[in-house]
């Protein structure tokens, strides 16, 4: 039974300001559930939302919202809003018990990342033009990215001082290390390919010109890796140390503009799809599922399992050798004896 002496709007505020002032909610998310109360007074059409029935909130988190074309995904902060409002109600002593206590988010399949294919991985390592500084920068970018499966935090965030050498069955070897998500820093070892251009890179005779001096993060003193070309944002003789370092939207840009120019789709076309395609690729090639998650950096296992329903050649390899029809004659398998390749 409801409260008397409290209608829906002063209800609502002393709620959301109770969120923001005691749960430090965003204010993204504040407004957020704020239009999710407005939908719910819309839909109890005057009547009070003291007075909702468990039945009546799960019509309005269920088919209501889904007639009025808020998908499964979007749904969830309507639940948790509502589901929030009523347990501080009942809290607050409004409500002698909670009708939103039953109120489930609805599940929802995980989406699967998009992925740069091999062959349009291809052709953006080729696009940078290697004759100039700038390209062979870019190139070194392209080839950490694609080759360690950086998050563009981490390689942007890259010092000289976290690169360095290991010997490795009698041969040396360039190692990387890196911190992003959660602060949490772990070790990668550089293809080839990734050593060979990033030494070209710290060896051209622009970059030595370039004051890239910092310090780390013992205080030590350290040198930016990846460096910014272009001075637009601080007066020239600032431009120098920090101030070089490459930001995020640089990463983002340097992908896109080197991948329109060569026709690669636009969905392909972000740092994220080139880490993708490292953490597929490693799947293809059987490696073990921990052995992924500590390369890619990833906290939570089902991260990682991702990259399971990605691995289409891996699949398909499978399915052509173990399937039912592999193991049986039909009409079509004889057919298919006789086809060339």
């Amino acid at each position: 039974m409801a409260a008397r002496g409290w209608t829906d709007d002063v209800a609502i505020d002393a709620w959301m300001e109770y969120l923001r002032m005691n749960q430090n909610r965003s204010p993204r998310t504040l407004e957020a559930y704020r239009l999710a109360m407005a939908r719910l007074k819309e839909f109890m059409q005057g009547r009070p939302l003291l007075e909702a029935t468990g039945d009546e909130l799960d019509m309005f988190c269920g088919l209501w919202l889904h007639r009025k074309g808020v998908v499964a995904r979007s749904r969830k902060p309507y639940i948790s809003a509502v589901r929030g409002f009523y347990q501080w109600c009942l809290d607050r002593g409004l409500l002698d018990r909670n009708t939103a206590t039953a109120l489930e988010h609805p599940r929802t399949g995980r989406a699967l990342p998009n992925v740069i294919t091999l062959a349009n991985a291809e052709r953006l390592m080729c696009a940078p033009d290697l004759a100039t500084f700038k390209g062979i920068r870019d190139s070194a970018i392209l080839h950490v990215l694609l080759g360690a499966g950086l998050r563009v935090s981490g390689l942007v965030a890259l010092n000289e001082g976290d690169l360095f050498r290991d010997t490795l069955n009698g041969r040396s070897r360039m190692y990387l290390r890196t911190r992003e998500k959660g602060d949490k820093e772990r070790l990668v070892p550089l293809p080839r390919e990734a050593e060979a251009i990033l030494l070209v890179y710290l060896g051209h005779e622009e970059l030595a010109e370039i004051d890239r001096e910092t310090v780390n993060r013992q205080g030590r003193p350290d040198k930016v890796l990846f460096v910014s070309t272009r001075n637009s944002t601080v007066l020239e003789h600032a431009f120098r140390g920090e101030e070089r370092r490459l930001g995020r939207q640089s990463i983002h840009d340097i992908v896109q503009n080197y991948g329109r120019a060569v026709g690669i789709p636009a969905a392909q076309l972000h740092p994220h799809a080139l880490r993708h395609l490292f953490g597929t690729e490693l799947t293809e090639g059987d490696v073990p599922t921990l052995s992924v998650q500590n390369l890619m950096g990833h906290a939570d296992p089902k991260s990682t399992a991702i990259y399971t329903e990605l691995s289409i050649r891996k699949k398909s390899r499978i399915v052509d050798e173990h399937s039912p029809l592999a193991k049986i004659r039909t009409p079509v398998s004889e057919l298919l004896k006789r086809l060339p390749g």
